[in-house]
């Protein structure tokens, strides 16, 4: 009876666990986003490992799925991470519902194939510090880790922290009555305030800040809360001495030492792709963003720094724009992914310095793609608020707004103030019924440019007997990918493996001219690299060409 019984809960569990790796739509927490990793580990332990690379400053473990099959380290590689910001919560379910969708069709002739050729490695979230923020009893948009830092160099640390002022478990804005104050309503939309316009002959009227109380009293609100360095800023790539959530050094931080070594570590590796606020999927740059009052007031440690294509120190020598033939890549990539995800605009975005993407490309090395994933349309030159609850309220999402409401503050004595605002999270994280539509057009996205991996073939071998026993051998090593065996930027980069041709020989035979190791120099996709040897005797002879990040070809020819 026992066994039985036991039988029909394992039956039920396994036709619970498809559903539970792939139909998720809510929002993963971080116990969920583990149990849903630890799920796919065991159901397909023969596809998928989960390891645990390393932990957060606040004690999580930072996750990584790889899934392939055979050799799966020495093989072409991408790498997926989410959250490279923990404000953008969909990453997390964009990586977890791509892992589960790419195990569920595994056994298709088509993803089969794939993984036979290419390993994933994939990050579900790279700063679950932050990313939890939106699970807490007080929601607002995080960046930052658990590390405590003195943010406002007042000697003391997180002492200014949001308060919730109205009890609505959201953190808004403080609109304050103020003759001198910097801000007015907007004339697209009464509920938002916009900075002042001189130009136009605009008066401000207001005072705004983010909800809560100015703790330390230094005129400054909530400018000194839990937490302090962001993941995105802490890269070696454009990183900001000083800088706002920078750290104290690059790579200071135990989350991006952990993805760095890691990556460093899988020379394999020749694409990242990174779910958060940068793009170059959609737009060739990558821009500053603006979201208004709410997001200045709600991002303010979040300050644009340079992007790709910017100088650096003075004096510097370093590859500061996107190389011409990694640009066309980049180029048809970005054109696949408006082609088969259907999505229309530019997203707003925003470059901070020392950020992943960045780094991916200038000092990683490799094809580094990044997008939000998901955006709501904005018209040139006009308010990125408004245009959120204009669409909004066509697109019927109710509660994305807290009214005005009047409230008694201590640190505006005598002065009208306000709490409101549109609430956090909601501008640049999608409602949960897009969760699954999302993740199927990213899913085909990643597996069709998975599919353009650099890989090498031996064409147009040919063997010429030149009499008394020598023969020339010749042959191409072709790259039948599109993409590049390796970036342009990454070529003489240290932690980029070189590609390199050998010939074995039988004891009988002899290579009169020609180098029995030599290096492939990089080849574009569809391009090709000659080589010929001249040999005296007769036997079998073997030909290998590639290294991990473009898998390797090899012909065994026999002279007779």
């Amino acid at each position: 009876m026992k066994s039985t019984k036991s039988r029909s809960i394992l039956s039920v569990i396994v036709l619970i666990l498809p559903v539970f790796l792939n139909a998720q739509v809510q929002y993963s927490n971080y116990k969920t986003l583990i149990q849903r990793i630890d799920a796919m580990a065991k159901q397909y332990p023969d596809l998928c490992k989960a390891s645990a690379i390393g932990k957060t400053e606040g004690g999580k473990d930072i996750m990584v799925l790889t899934i392939g099959t055979g050799e799966r380290d020495n093989k072409p590689g991408i790498a997926l991470a989410a959250c490279t910001d923990g404000s953008y919560i969909l990453g997390r379910e964009l990586a977890l519902g791509f892992a589960g969708s790419l195990l569920r069709d595994a056994s298709s002739p088509e993803i089969k194939t794939l993984l036979e050729k290419v390993t994933f490695y994939i990050f579900p979230d790279v700063n679950p510090d932050a990313t939890e923020q939106y699970f807490q009893n007080i929601r607002y948009e995080r960046s930052t880790n658990a590390r405590p830092v003195d943010e406002d160099r007042d000697f003391s640390t997180d002492e200014d922290p949001f308060e919730d002022i109205n009890g609505d478990g959201v953190i808004t804005l403080l609109r304050v009555s103020d003759s001198s104050g910097a801000y007015t309503e907007s004339s697209e939309d009464k509920r938002i305030m916009v900075p002042a316009d001189l130009s136009k002959g605009e008066k401000g009227t207001y005072s705004i800040y983010t909800e809560g109380i100015d703790n330390d009293k230094d005129g400054k609100f909530n400018e000194d809360g839990p937490g302090g360095i962001s993941f995105n800023r802490n890269m070696t790539y454009n990183y900001e001495e000083f800088g706002a959530n920078a750290g104290l050094h690059p790579v200071s931080e135990p989350e991006s030492k952990a993805v760095m070594d890691f990556l460093f570590g899988h020379y394999n590796i020749y694409a990242t792709l990174s779910f958060g606020p940068q793009d170059n999927l959609t737009q060739a740059s990558r821009g500053g963003g603006d979201r208004g009052a709410q997001g200045q007031a709600q991002q303010a440690a979040s300050q644009p720094g340079p992007g790709a294509g910017q100088t650096g120190r003075m004096g510097e020598r370093r590859i500061s724009s996107v190389m011409r033939s990694d640009e066309t890549v980049i180029r048809l990539v970005g054109e696949k992914y408006r082609e088969i995800t259907g999505v229309k605009g530019s997203p707003q975005t925003k470059s901070d310095p020392g950020n992943f993407a960045d780094w991916s490309y200038f000092h990683y090395g490799r094809y580094s793609f990044s997008t939000p994933a998901w955006w709501y349309p904005v018209e040139r030159d006009k308010n990125a608020e408004a245009a959120f609850l204009k669409f909004a309220e066509e697109n019927k999402l109710g509660d994305v707004f807290v009214p005005w409401t009047v409230i008694e503050h201590p640190d505006f004595p005598g002065k009208k103030t306000e709490v409101g605002g549109i609430k956090p999270f909601l501008m640049i994280n999608p409602p949960t019924e897009k969760i699954e539509e999302l993740v199927a057009s990213n899913y085909k996205f990643i597996t069709v440019v998975a599919a353009m991996h650099p890989e090498l073939e031996l064409i147009d071998v040919e063997t010429e007997n030149k009499g008394e026993k020598i023969y020339r051998l010749t042959l191409k090593v072709h790259n039948k990918g599109l993409f590049a065996t390796c970036t342009e930027a990454g070529q003489n980069n240290i932690f980029t493996r070189l590609m390199r041709l050998s010939i074995e020989t039988d004891k009988g035979l002899t290579i009169l001219s020609g180098q029995k190791v030599q290096r492939i120099p990089r080849l574009e996709g569809n391009k090709t690299a000659e080589y010929s040897w001249l040999l005296m005797g007769k036997g079998n002879v073997t030909v290998t060409a590639g290294a991990v990040n473009t898998g390797f070809a090899s012909s065994t020819i026999v002279l007779k």
